[in-house]
């Protein structure tokens, strides 16, 4: 298994997006660890480049993960790597 590429800091979640993990069978802590290792999910090949540089220069870095009922959870994690927060994309 790979190692963490950053720090997550403090880690939060919303509601909607503890209830649609739940209904859909899986775990924050499968895509935290996706997150933490670079796997940024469903993203286009700019923005997995964006990540990559993120990580070099500090900046936020954000994931997107499409769920087998089509419904989505992003995971942002802050430019100074305090928080990361799970979240659906009309929460933001």
């Amino acid at each position: 298994m790979a190692l963490p590429k950053f720090s997550l800091g403090h880690v939060v979640a919303t509601p909607g997006a503890l209830e649609t993990l739940n209904d859909a069978g899986i775990t924050p802590l499968d895509l935290l660890g996706r997150h933490a290792r670079g796997d940024w999910g469903d993203m286009t090949q700019e923005d997995l480049q964006a990540n990559e540089q993120a990580i070099q220069e500090g900046s936020r870095i954000f994931s997107t993960y499409e769920l087998p009922g089509g419904e989505k959870i992003w995971i942002i994690t802050e430019s100074d790597r305090s928080s990361t927060c799970l979240l659906l994309p009309e929460e933001y």
